[in-house]
C-alpha cells in the first residue's frame, strides 16, 4: 500500500468522530488539527512536535500564521493547482485571515473530495467544490 493510501485510508477511518476542539481521539473527539495529529501518530508514530493550547480564533487576532508555520516545518509543499490523493489541505476561512482549518484530499478527478473536522459535524467526508477549493491557501503532502 503507498503513502498516500495509506493516508487516505487513516483519514477516512475517523468519519464519525465528533467535534471537539483541540482533541484528537478517534471515536472520542478532534478537530481539524486534532484530525491531522492523528492521521500523522497512526501512520508514522510520534508526533514532529509539540501542539501548544490554542483559541478557536487560532492565530487571527495576532495575524500569524502559525498553522502554516507548521505544516512548512512538517510537510512537504505542493503547488495549490495540482491536487492528488492524500493531499493536506490548508485552508484560509475569510479573505485577508489567517490559514486556520485544515483537511485531507480523498478523491480527485470528476468527484475531489477531502475529509476534515468541523464544529457541528464532527470529522465527515465534503466535496471539494469551488467554495472550498479557493479557499485553499497550501497544498502539502506527507514526507515519505
Amino acid at each position: 500500500m503507498s503513502g498516500a493510501e495509506q493516508i487516505v485510508m487513516e483519514a477516512l477511518s475517523w468519519v464519525g468522530t465528533p467535534y471537539r476542539h483541540q482533541a484528537s481521539c478517534k471515536g472520542a473527539g478532534t478537530d481539524c488539527l486534532g484530525l491531522l495529529r492523528g492521521v500523522w501518530r497512526n501512520v508514522y508514530g510520534e508526533e514532529p512536535e509539540a501542539v501548544p493550547a490554542y483559541s478557536a480564533d487560532w492565530s487571527e487576532p495576532q495575524g500569524r500564521e502559525d498553522l502554516l508555520w507548521a505544516a512548512q516545518r512538517h510537510l512537504i509543499s505542493r503547488p495549490v493547482s495540482e491536487p492528488r490523493f492524500g493531499d493536506v489541505l490548508l485552508f484560509r476561512m475569510r479573505r485577508g485571515s489567517v490559514a486556520k482549518h485544515l483537511g485531507v484530499q480523498v478523491s480527485v478527478g470528476a468527484d475531489p473530495a477531502f475529509v476534515h473536522a468541523y464544529s457541528g459535524q464532527g470529522v465527515t467526508v465534503s466535496p471539494f467544490s469551488e467554495p472550498w477549493a479557493r479557499r485553499v491557501v497550501a497544498r502539502f503532502s506527507f514526507p515519505t
